[in-house]
């Protein structure tokens, strides 16, 4: 039988996708729930696919941050229902969403999105929340599997969790001091 171990905290990582003139606002919010923040990617044109402009309109703008707090894994439930009641409270106008906030956490071995959305690939944890192993760490960086988001794959974005899977590595370091 195999020993249970305690699991280590991972890094809490939220995508954003919003018209630019949102994205500051949303990360405002998001502060005043999650804490400060470590990281934040520049900010990306949107073109991966087309599937929010209807909702949200054109010009979508695509941004990443972590933050400093490290979570323990199975708090991402919560998380991702807590985002979705920031979406709708904050950032929904006439039944359309202003922003997509996409949780996710970031391990050492792999990058896991949360989602209310049920597939093949996805876990279902609790609450309506299914947990999907978006990017996995292998050979010195991440690496998409077939049902990876198209703009996940992208080599910037690749970069982006390569810094902070070294900023986790780091934060753990510290604490082990």
């Amino acid at each position: 039988m195999g020993q249970i171990f305690k699991q280590e905290k991972v890094k809490l990582i939220i995508g954003l996708i919003a018209r630019q003139e949102n994205l500051e606002i949303t990360q405002k919010r998001l502060v005043k729930v999650f804490g400060k923040v470590d990281y934040a990617s520049e900010v990306f044109d949107f073109d991966s696919t087309r599937y929010y402009v209807k909702e949200m309109g054109s010009e979508l703008k695509r941004q990443f941050i972590g933050f400093v707090r490290l979570i323990h894994p199975e708090t991402l439930p919560a998380i991702k229902l807590t985002t979705n009641k920031i979406e709708d409270k904050y950032f929904t106008v006439e039944s359309k969403r202003l922003v997509n906030i996409d949780p996710g956490y970031l391990s050492i071995s792999k990058l896991v999105l949360a989602t209310t959305k049920d597939h093949q690939h996805r876990i279902y944890l609790n609450k309506g929340i299914f947990a999907e192993v978006t990017l996995r760490y292998r050979d010195k960086t991440f690496r998409a599997w077939p049902w990876t988001y198209a703009d996940y794959c992208k080599p910037e974005y690749i970069s982006i969790f390569n810094l902070m899977r070294n900023q986790l590595l780091s934060q753990r370091n510290k604490t082990r001091v």
